[in-house]
């Protein structure tokens, strides 16, 4: 694991990612599949470091386990804090939730933890293609919406 890419500081152009796992192996499998995709990675040791992190920076993904820190998925404050973002800033990031009580993809269970997507622990040694294909969706889903607010900023 390249530890190097975790400490750099970001800069303009990066694909940067915020880790939050609570499970060392875990976050280890995580970060070096994130880094493998060319992503400069931080990770949240903690609620109030991670909190401190997004609020000082927009990340492109955003994987949080779904009981980070001992919290609940639906009182979790990591994703409590993506939803009062701006919904310019959100339509950019990602997020994904790994835990047990997942099943990979379902969207259902995305929309109601209001995440991009859902992984189940199981499937994380194959997190990557899961990963790419959850970003080209969502991309492809913002782009009409993207295209005409530049065509509105361009009139």
């Amino acid at each position: 694991m390249e530890t190097t890419n975790r400490l750099d500081v970001f800069e303009p152009g990066d694909l940067t990612a915020l880790v939050c796992l609570d499970v060392p192996e875990i976050q280890r499998i995580v970060v070096d599949q994130l880094t493998a995709l060319g992503y400069k990675i931080h990770t949240g040791l903690f609620v109030d470091d991670a909190l401190l992190k997004l609020r000082t920076h927009t990340y492109d993904v955003i994987i949080i386990s779904e009981h980070f820190n001992a919290a609940d998925v639906h009182s979790n404050p990591i994703i409590a804090e993506t939803l009062v973002t701006s919904p310019e800033q959100r339509r950019r990031q990602f997020i994904a939730v790994l835990g047990s009580s997942f099943v990979t993809n379902d969207g259902a269970q995305a929309f109601d933890n209001s995440v991009d997507l859902v992984v189940a622990l199981p499937d994380v040694m194959n997190l990557t293609p899961v990963l790419r294909r959850g970003i080209a969706r969502c991309r492809e889903f913002y782009a009409p919406w993207n295209e005409t607010l530049r065509s509105a900023e361009a009139a």
